[in-house]
């Protein structure tokens, strides 16, 4: 038996607009996902259909959609992707939302499985890294502004060293 084809980008974009629409108003209608998407009906009318003939979605027309379990598990993957990748642009680079979310999603779909779980642990690292967190965001932040050079961020280390050899001697002298 073949693998099945992998969705198109057109179509992730749909099933994961429908997810958010059945997540608001549990179940979505055809006007809902074409408003959301900025599309016209016949559109949404072609990728419904698709999208059902795929298994993903229940859907009469006329009638309002909703997503199996294996389409919502894709949408919920496809969203994840989305997310992570937002929150990396935004939180880490310190992107403008709305152009972070625009990148996400061209992103979310070229981005294969392997390079985004490194960006996931790559984010948790930083997240929860004594050494990382949000100063280092902070730190990364007031870099991008000031394009600081490299004799500049030697002196920035050299002064990080010397507070952890600082911090170093008051415990041990407090350790005594």
């Amino acid at each position: 038996m073949s693998a099945e084809k992998p969705l198109s980008e057109s179509l992730e974009d749909y099933l994961e607009t429908i997810l958010g629409i059945v997540e608001e108003k549990q179940a979505a209608k055809a006007k809902d996902v074409s408003a959301r998407l900025g599309v016209n009906a016949s559109s949404v009318t072609g990728a419904l259909h698709a999208l059902r003939e795929r298994g993903l979605i229940n859907h009469a027309p006329y009638d309002i959609v909703t997503l199996t379990p294996k389409g919502r598990r894709m949408a919920e993957d496809i969203t994840r992707r989305h997310e992570t990748i937002l929150n990396f642009l935004v939180k880490m680079l310190a992107v403008n939302p709305e152009i972070a979310d625009e990148a996400a999603c061209k992103m979310e779909h070229a981005m294969p499985p392997e390079v985004l779980d490194k960006l996931i642990q790559f984010v948790e690292f930083v997240e929860t890294c004594p050494r990382g967190g949000s100063d280092w965001i902070e730190r990364f932040e007031k870099y991008c502004k000031r394009r600081r050079s490299r004799a500049q961020c030697q002196q920035c280390i050299t002064e990080c060293l010397e507070q952890t050899r600082a911090a170093a001697r008051q415990r041990n002298r407090g350790g005594s």
